[in-house]
């Protein structure tokens, strides 16, 4: 079988293949990309991230999202999850032509199929109804993401016992669900069913929730949560899940001894590399006892010619991390110009109701650190905008060094919290000071000007010890 010559070949059209292969094919590569299934875009833009986001903010609409604005809306359930589930399909078939159609303009050649690396530098290429390619590349980059993990102890059945994946079909109304894992994926559908009116019961084996987040943030969002209904169950697992006989309701048995009785389970704890089948190990990649592929700074493999990136190496498996590291890997394998490492300063977004994001510092890690800090907060309760939109619930809280002002760490509880990190983000990035803030005109209304009002609250902070000298502290 004669085999076709490519400069790269990509395994996996998701985030991270579909920027690699971009960055590649911009410098005037030949790249052809395989992907399995018949549509490309990957897991976040079918079954995660771009899905997920849809409903939210279908959720919101249709539901009020919580606005304390004296209008109410009745539900009809059957008709919501109709709107929900078309909504979603809409946003990412339109999502999946935006890709396919990036792929076409940098003259990227797409394979459909299953690609499986050899020991002699070749990637073949099997398909159902078609016979297989040899594809012969100088690089190779492997972006073939995750999938929710399914442990054997669930009885997963499609239906009422789903992963992340599956929940997504929502095809009939259900009353209740328990929802276990309380990292972003459960976050955001608990937030989501709980706005229509779904009873919620979100289970964690931590003792903490979300404890990546900044420890007085995690609990405000804790707390709205609770507010909109969810049924935190924090320092317990999953003993057993059961049906009851003659019916489709589940009984969910936790460690602590209570039983659960919902209609449906999500479970939403953790994630697994997709890696069989692959040929990894006859190509000599190497993967880790989580079965992720094992890349050095440059998200090279222990085969030289092969590459990584995206959530199949493992965390921190965010689509926008995943971006930049293909972008980066590419670069350092076809020798372009910079940058030639990912951004250390990254965002973090969960796309809840409310919505909460971080970048930099926590409060906790400051201290932990040593770090002589302080801290300033605005609240949406006094935004202008929040008020107007009647979607106060919230805070921007600043973590600053105390000699200088500079800024280490932003956390935003709210809407747009995602939108909003960013200013904090680019102040951090070039080592600049609360007080930018404070010397910055914002629009007026807007929730961004809530960053002025943390700023002035931390320089009175500040000030109250005398450690500010005779800064402006304005209202």
């Amino acid at each position: 079988m004669d085999e076709e010559q490519f400069d790269l070949v990509v395994v996996g059209s998701g985030p991270a293949g579909e920027k690699g292969a971009a960055v590649a094919a911009y410098h005037g590569k030949r790249v052809a990309l395989v992907e399995r299934s018949a549509s490309v875009g990957g897991t976040a833009v079918y079954t995660g991230g771009i899905p997920t986001k849809s409903l939210r903010e279908t959720a919101l609409q249709l539901s009020g999202g919580g606005r304390d604005d004296g209008l109410t809306v009745e539900l009809d359930l059957v008709a919501l999850f109709d709107r929900l589930r078309a909504r979603a399909g809409a946003v990412s078939t339109v999502m999946g032509e935006v890709v396919k159609g990036n792929l076409a303009h940098n003259g990227i050649e797409v394979v459909h199929g299953h690609a499986r690396l050899t020991a002699d530098r070749t990637v073949v290429v099997s398909h159902d109804r078609h016979p297989d390619r040899i594809l012969r590349a100088g690089v190779v980059l492997l972006a073939t993401g995750s999938s929710p993990l399914r442990p054997a102890a669930i009885p997963f059945d499609g239906r009422t016992v789903l992963d992340a994946n599956e929940i997504l079909a929502l095809d009939e109304p259900f009353a209740s669900i328990v929802i276990v894992g309380a990292g972003a994926v459960g976050c955001e559908y608990a937030s989501i069913f709980a706005a229509i009116g779904i009873r919620v019961w979100l289970l964690d084996i931590a003792d903490r929730f979300l404890p990546l987040l900044d420890a007085e943030v995690s609990a405000l969002l804790a707390s709205s949560l609770r507010a909109a209904g969810v049924e935190l169950v924090l320092g317990t697992s999953v003993a057993g899940v059961g049906r009851d006989d003659g019916g489709d309701g589940l009984h969910v048995e936790l460690s602590d001894a209570r039983v659960l009785r919902p209609d449906r389970l999500l479970y939403a704890a953790g994630r697994t590399s997709n890696v069989d089948g692959l040929g990894l190990e006859e190509a000599g990649v190497v993967v880790d006892a989580k079965h992720r592929i094992v890349v050095d700074r440059e998200y090279r493999t222990a085969a030289p010619h092969v590459f990584a990136a995206g959530d199949v190496i493992g965390p921190p498996a965010l689509a926008s991390v995943s971006m930049e590291q293909a972008r980066v890997a590419m670069r350092h394998a076809f020798g372009l110009a910079m940058p030639q490492a990912v951004d250390e300063l990254l965002p973090v977004g969960i796309y809840s109701i409310p919505e909460v994001a971080a970048v930099g510092m926590t409060e906790e890690q400051a201290e932990s650190a040593g770090i002589d800090h302080e801290v300033g907060r605005a609240w949406f309760q006094r935004n202008t905008k929040a008020l107007v939109a009647g979607d106060t619930d919230g805070i921007v809280k600043l973590v600053f060094q105390r000699a200088g002002g500079r800024l280490l760490g932003v956390h935003i509880l709210g809407a747009d919290a995602a939108e909003l990190v960013h200013i904090g983000q680019a102040v951090i990035r070039h080592g600049g000071a609360i007080t930018e803030f404070i010397e910055t005109t914002f629009n007026v209304p807007t929730r961004s000007d809530a960053y002025k009002y943390a700023a002035y609250d931390g320089i009175k902070r500040m000030e109250a010890r005398a450690a500010f000298g005779d800064v402006v502290t304005g209202a």
